[in-house]
């Protein structure tokens, strides 16, 4: 199969779908791999790179998008991009559908199989491709808190872990999953006064276990929740619903009643952001002020440290992208959690929480996959 790796386009996105090492392995299992050049130039890597591993580089995009049979990608095709994929394709990289019908309805056109690392799972009800992601987000969003608090940034002018004699920051985060618990450990560690919500008492159980007392836990009721947001310097928005739109818990009416020059970084922007007053920001310009308070919404926050988020994704994404390279839609129809990252399939979409945010007819993806 020829798997094609097309520079990212999206604003300041340095990572890349595969690295040279993954591509000495697609390589090795038989394939082709067509590189556009300086496609890994942003993570630290050079076509000579990519060429001493086997591959191939191309001169652009669209010799990517016109040869190869599996297109491996980091964020979502954006316009230029979904209009050259086609009917045979496979599309395999993050798509966070829900928020954006537009690139929904593009890729529904275009006839391609798309499949989102982000609503793969795995044997313990877990997202192995979102993970490493999370993972690098969850610590990116307390650094990026962290500078948001500083005076000139918009912020209260507060250092987060304080100082002898001067109390810290507190920071709340809305979430103990993947991010939550990153986001957490991050705070903790700057030694910030550190509350995590959730409403799973097992997993808040495991918290309280793994942090020793040194972040407190409580359950995510309404009046929980405002009651930690409005008192907290800096909230972490770090909420997931598999494929969904986030639920915007933070009301335009909470973030009145918060400090003037607290901060808050939501991580689930990509899935339509868990603040009310959330919209999308890039690297370029990270933040904007609403009611006094620093909003940070950079919706490809791991783009930051491309070089650690391209290795991380890498390592998770490599198994099922040599699976769809060896055996191509077949790996899909045998593999439940490949299944599961379908997302859309020759015009249809296969993904029902997708589907059900964007009020657009489901089709079953085994039903999808039989034609």
């Amino acid at each position: 199969m020829r798997v094609g790796v097309p520079k990212e386009i999206k604003s300041d996105e340095n990572r890349v779908g595969i690295t040279p090492g993954s591509a000495g392995e697609y390589v090795a299992h038989g394939h082709e791999v067509l590189v556009e050049t300086g496609a890994g130039l942003g993570m630290g890597a050079s076509d000579g790179d990519f060429i001493a591993a086997g591959a191939t580089i191309v001169a652009s995009a669209a010799d990517v998008f016109s040869n190869a049979d599996l297109v491996v990608k980091v964020k979502e095709p954006q316009p230029v991009e979904w209009a050259q994929l086609r009917e045979g394709q496979i599309l395999y990289t993050y798509l966070h559908l829900a928020p954006d019908p537009e690139q929904t309805k593009g890729l529904i056109e275009s006839g391609v199989t798309a499949i989102a690392y982000e609503t793969v799972t795995d044997d313990h009800g877990g997202l192995p491709l979102l993970a490493p992601m999370s993972e690098v987000a969850g610590r990116l969003s307390i650094q990026a808190a962290a500078h948001s608090l500083e005076k000139h940034s918009g912020g209260l002018g507060l250092l987060l872990g304080g100082v002898p004699g001067v109390k810290p920051g507190k920071v709340v985060v809305i979430g103990g999953g993947v991010v939550g618990t990153n986001a957490a450990r991050m705070a903790v560690g700057l030694g910030a006064d550190v509350v995590v919500l959730d409403r799973s008492l097992p997993r808040l159980r495991q918290l309280d276990e793994l942090f020793d007392n040194r972040a407190m836990t409580r359950y995510s009721t309404r009046e929980a929740l405002e009651e930690e947001v409005i008192s907290a310097d800096a909230v972490i928005g770090a909420v997931l619903l598999p494929g969904a739109s986030a639920p915007k818990l933070v009301t335009r009416d909470m973030l009145k009643r918060m400090k003037d020059g607290a901060v808050i970084a939501d991580v689930a922007i990509d899935q339509g952001g868990c603040f009310e007053t959330s919209k999308p920001t890039t690297h370029a310009d990270p933040t904007y002020i609403v009611n006094g308070v620093v909003h940070y919404c950079v919706a490809n926050m791991p783009g930051a440290v491309p070089r650690t988020s391209s290795f991380a994704l890498n390592n998770a994404t490599l198994p099922f992208g040599l699976a769809l390279a060896d055996q191509g839609l077949e790996a899909v129809r045998q593999n439940h959690h490949l299944k599961n990252g379908l997302n859309v399939h020759r015009g249809v979409v296969t993904n029902i929480a997708v589907a059900e945010s964007l009020g657009i007819t489901y089709t079953p993806a085994d039903q999808a996959l039989a034609h």
